[in-house]
């Protein structure tokens, strides 16, 4: 790394936002691959497609192999993060998007709190307030639907989705530490490596070859997940955690819309209203500290 990159937080949060965008799509993607092959099969084979292409992205780029404690970050990172996303998806077979999107909405909170104790970053009242009323947001769309999608199965997604937020929180301090020392492409790499590596311990007893049809969806999913994975790297690489965490937030408004348009997922009034102070949420995550420093990183 080399060189001090001066980035307004607003861009810095504006690329993030566009991550989300692109994750939401890739969410899309797998969550018809689950239905048709399973959660598993679909987050092992995504991981493979993604190890193919975003090693090719390493390799061409001609980066060094990171050292020792490096390695151990990322391992941490990804592994939290292969944990979240298997039980996302699995959870999101059972309940709609926009219901499995928001209740993922508790980690960008309790990764404020863990950057404040891991980071040593300092809570700021707008970052609280913006997650604050963004998470009131969610609530309405949550409460709005306890009556929908009763029973063991989407009681059980909705669980796993609930731990998966835990997992994905982690992911997200990590990722502001591993965004500090590491360059996009490397995170994406060792990302999905790390995942391709824990999911294929299960191979042995759950994989199953996907059919021909399948692959051009799993290629299509890894390249929006690697997509991205750059995005947000870069964006948290220039600015703090609690900064950025706001923007998942966004993810519901992109979930609610594509599961209506792939799923025919209905969206009621009440997720219009949840949207709007999501929204609000997120706009108030964007503001600069008046008079506050331009955010520096050593990229």
């Amino acid at each position: 790394m080399s060189g001090i990159a001066r980035i307004s937080t607003p861009l810095a949060f504006a690329v993030a936002c566009l991550g989300i965008a692109v994750f939401s799509g890739m969410d899309a993607v797998i969550k018809g691959l689950a239905i048709e092959i399973g959660a598993y099969n679909a987050m092992l084979w995504r991981s493979l497609a993604g190890v193919i292409l975003s090693g090719g992205l390493f390799v061409a780029g001609r980066r060094p192999w990171p050292d020792r404690a490096t390695l151990i970050l990322h391992f941490k990172r990804s592994a939290a993060a292969a944990f979240s996303v298997l039980l996302f998806f699995w959870g999101l077979v059972r309940v709609p998007m926009a219901e499995g999107v928001a209740l993922t909405f508790l980690s960008p909170l309790i990764a404020i709190l863990l950057a404040a104790v891991m980071l040593g970053e300092r809570i700021r009242r707008n970052a609280m307030l913006a997650c604050g009323l963004a998470f009131v947001g969610v609530a309405v769309i949550v409460v709005s639907k306890s009556g929908q999608g009763t029973g063991d199965p989407a009681l059980a997604g909705r669980l796993a989705i609930l731990l998966a937020s835990l997992f994905y929180a982690y992911n997200l301090v990590q990722l502001r530490a591993s965004a500090l020392q590491s360059g996009p492409i490397e995170i994406t790499f060792f990302t999905n490596l790390v995942f391709l590596g824990l999911y294929a311990l299960g191979a042995p007893f759950a994989a199953v070859w996907p059919a021909a049809e399948h692959w051009p969806a799993l290629f299509g999913a890894a390249a929006l997940a690697i997509v991205s994975s750059l995005l947000l790297a870069w964006a948290y690489a220039h600015a703090e955690t609690q900064k950025l965490v706001p923007v998942e937030y966004t993810a519901f408004v992109w979930s609610a819309l594509l599961g209506w348009l792939v799923f025919g997922e209905r969206v009621v009034p009440a997720t219009v209203i949840g949207a709007v102070l999501i929204i609000g949420g997120a706009a108030i995550g964007a503001r600069r500290q008046a008079g506050g420093p331009v955010t520096e990183a050593a990229l």
